[in-house]
């Protein structure tokens, strides 16, 4: 069965519940900066999520829950599949994923040609680390609080390819934009070639001036990867305008899409130079496929992003950005006046997005992350970091998140500082 013949019967009613009048009009009313504190609107959001009763769910950074109309078109594509099984495969999946592709590309700003589907950000970040002809002594730059799974890869790439990586600190308060972008030129030489930057860090919440840093890297001639897992579809940017050279995303944290889907975007003029993680001669060098060779795969996972994006879409990703931020700034304004409660993440609302890390002083983090799940129901998850400095819990509101949650996280720490 054809997707569209399929959303007709089976998830077509449920996608056209997504939003009811009431709630359009309230949107279509108030700007998202003001529509960011009416609890009320969230409220109805919340509803089209199913939530666990025995704890409150503040770790929606490593994967966020899709919204019931998501979840049961999903379920509904997997029993598609299940039904079809071959005869889709050979007659309509490729269609159908260049489809879902180009989807993305437009949430994303970029060409479909210049984008793939991936499972996950590591899987696109470690395409690019990988695909790049690496000659002994090329140089790459990282921060030290980059995602642990892309560090292991560029060590793998020194032990393997010789390559030098130049590890730098970013400070977790900075001064301005120059002080972080200071950082990374510093540790550019003549024999640099990538520089790795993470668009919102995923343990401190930061956000980083990416198009500056991108300006300077490309300046000296260096390309420019960007791991923007907790970025995509909770900011409100399109890739190009951030003038990088690669960008990863995981499409199931803050797209809300079923698990194991993510993008990799190659800007047009990089495709040739990167060689394909697995062989494929079925596209030309400067074909973006050539990278997305993935064997048979859940394309039920496929499907189920085209959901996704439709109920992003519905909420906005200006009225979404708004809300996540606010929330994190409801609990966090509160908390940096607790004594012993430390804040990892900067204060200035314009370096900082949903997430946050929170310590208390004298508290390693796997206790104050047990003490909040065991004594006050409140799931969060221990940053452990110290060569980056971090050391805390990364707390993670969702869309679904109430201030009456909030307020019991305050109400923790402020019981656990004392």
């Amino acid at each position: 069965m054809h997707k569209r013949a399929f959303l007709r019967t089976l998830g077509g009613s449920t996608l056209g519940l997504l939003m009811g009048p009431d709630l359009v009009r309230r949107m279509e009313a108030v700007a998202p900066a003001a529509l960011a504190s009416d609890e009320p609107f969230w409220d109805a959001i919340r509803a089209r999520y199913r939530l666990p009763t025995g704890f409150i769910q503040l770790e929606s950074g490593y994967f966020s829950m899709q919204a019931q109309p998501v979840l049961e078109a999903f379920v509904g594509h997997a029993r598609m599949l299940n039904a079809e099984a071959s005869h889709y495969m050979r007659t309509v999946m490729t269609a159908n994923k260049a489809r879902v592709q180009a989807r993305v590309a437009a949430l994303a700003g970029c060409g479909p040609d210049e984008l793939i589907l991936t499972r996950n950000t590591t899987e696109s970040l470690d395409t690019v680390i990988s695909g790049h002809d690496w000659a002994a002594g090329d140089e790459a730059v990282m921060a030290s609080h980059d995602y642990g799974a892309m560090l292991d890869h560029f060590r793998q790439m020194a032990r393997r390819h010789g390559i030098v990586n130049r590890v730098v600190d970013v400070p977790l308060h900075p001064r301005s934009d120059d002080e972080v972008v200071a950082a990374y030129a510093a540790a550019i030489g003549p024999r640099t070639k990538l520089l790795m930057v993470c668009h919102v860090v995923n343990i401190t919440g930061q956000v980083l001036p990416v198009r500056r840093i991108a300006e300077m890297a490309r300046a000296r001639g260096v390309a420019v990867l960007v791991d923007g897992a907790h970025a995509f579809a909770q900011l409100d940017y399109r890739i190009p305008d951030l003038g990088v050279d690669y960008y990863g995303a995981s499409l199931h944290k803050w797209l809300g899409t079923p698990l194991g889907a993510g993008l990799l975007y190659v800007r047009k003029d990089r495709i040739r130079g990167l060689w394909p993680m697995f062989g494929d001669a079925g596209f030309a060098d400067d074909d973006i496929r050539k990278l997305n060779h993935t064997g048979t795969h859940p394309c039920h996972t496929d499907l189920g992003i085209e959901d996704a994006i439709a109920f992003h879409e519905t909420i906005g990703t200006a009225r979404k950005e708004a809300r996540l931020r606010w929330l994190q700034r409801y609990w966090t304004t509160r908390a940096r006046a607790i004594p012993r409660v430390v804040l990892n993440t900067p204060a200035e609302p314009a370096r900082t997005c949903a997430i946050a890390n929170v310590a208390i002083d004298g508290m390693a983090p796997g206790v104050l992350a047990t003490r909040l799940m065991d004594e006050h129901r409140i799931f969060t998850v221990a940053i452990d970091r110290p060569e980056a400095g971090v050391r805390g819990v990364r707390i993670t509101p969702h869309l679904f998140t109430t201030t009456a949650e909030l307020d019991a996280l305050v109400a923790a720490l402020r019981a656990l500082a004392a």
